[in-house]
């Protein structure tokens, strides 16, 4: 019996024809993979090596700010928080978020100061954030960045960038050079508005008695299916005292998260989660553009702030406080800030993990650790 009737009778094809095949499949799993990594190459910029990528984003903050490796490239300099959101079960009707239940919930997260340099001085002018990350029970996670400015200066990646660029100092002075920053404002009309809107804003004493918004718009979606474009704050129980202009500016002062220790220390402090419905022709696409002060404003809840922690020990330090990472019942709206922030802190991220992480400025002996 021949080759060719043994495989007829076994049902095998001839060994050319399997030669064949096999090299095809593995043709195609090369197309696949070789596809994959030209995504990534894309993602990252290599293809577009001037398009304003998270790459080149990250790369401006390192070259206006300096490097700092280890830190995140912006909101550098932070302290570390945990303690808890109690809802009352008002936030329920607009979201099926298993977080605006009745119930209490853990939280972990970092007031920090809106500069790259991680050992900045402290300066009451310098707007503050607060990141929390909500530990819902069913094991999905709610992850928000917020600030203490009623809008936010931009309203695209490009125009971040610019100001990014407009405010860099000048390596003679020191400080922005007033002529780019004018061409900026006259190129970003809508920049211009929102920072006499920022400037014009009552700035408060510290960490403790600011009040914090999310800038950005989102979608809630109720348990029927209803969508309503919210924006939200976390509004201070606290008694709002004003800050003083004239802070010292030396360069070891941590005058504001010395005095956010001190507070926790003494007793907890609390925040009211209020959420802000939108109405029809409110902007959802424009951080730069306040809504209508008479929109529905709804408390869900209370966030209460038990232990502070330096970054130094806190896994707080290792989270990236993407604002899309989001339960369900909770959406991205379609402000383009949304996915550029993102991809950004994404960026930073990666780079700061895959670095020797340096001391804090604010110190484990500081806060009591």
């Amino acid at each position: 019996m021949n080759t060719n009737e043994t495989n007829e009778i076994s049902g095998q094809p001839p060994a050319p024809l399997r030669l064949a095949t096999l090299f095809l499949r593995l043709a195609v799993i090369g197309i696949v993979i070789a596809g994959i990594a030209a995504l990534f190459l894309y993602a990252g910029g290599w293809f577009t090596p001037h398009a304003l990528s998270p790459a080149v984003m990250i790369n401006t903050f390192e070259k206006v700010n300096g490097e700092h490796p280890g830190f995140r490239r912006n909101h550098a300099k932070g302290v570390c928080i945990s303690g808890y959101f109690e809802s009352n079960g008002g936030g329920a009707a607009l979201s099926k978020a298993v977080v605006f239940l009745p119930g209490r919930v853990p939280i972990i997260g970092r007031f920090a100061l809106a500069v790259g340099q991680p050992y900045a001085a402290d300066a009451a002018h310098l707007v503050r954030s607060m990141a929390l990350l909500f530990k819902l029970a069913d094991g999905e996670e709610w992850r928000t960045g917020m600030n203490n400015i009623p809008v936010f200066p931009v309203n695209s990646a490009e125009g971040f960038y610019d100001l990014l660029l407009a405010s860099a100092p000048n390596p003679v002075t020191g400080k922005p050079d007033p002529a780019k920053m004018s061409a900026f404002l006259a190129g970003h009309p809508e920049s211009a508005k929102a920072i006499q809107l920022i400037r014009s804003s009552r700035v408060s004493a510290g960490f403790a008695d600011s009040s914090y918004n999310s800038l950005d718009a989102f979608r809630f979606i109720n348990a029927k299916g209803a969508v309503l474009p919210v924006r939200w704050s976390m509004v201070t129980v606290q008694p709002v005292q004003p800050f003083n202009p004239i802070m010292p500016r030396d360069s070891d002062t941590n005058q504001l998260f010395d005095a956010l220790i001190a507070d926790i220390h003494s007793h907890v402090l609390q925040w009211h989660l209020i959420i802000t419905i939108g109405q029809p022709g409110d902007p959802t696409a424009d951080a730069t553009l306040p809504w209508p002060s008479n929109r529905q404003r709804v408390d869900v809840g209370t966030l209460t702030v038990e232990h502070i922690e330096s970054e130094d020990t806190s896994p707080a330090r290792d989270i990236n406080f993407d604002p899309l990472v989001l339960p369900n019942g909770m959406a991205g709206s379609d402000d383009p800030l949304l996915s550029a922030r993102s991809a950004a802190y994404a960026e930073s991220f990666t780079r700061r993990e895959g670095e020797h992480k340096s001391p804090s400025a604010v110190s484990t002996a500081e806060t009591g650790k």
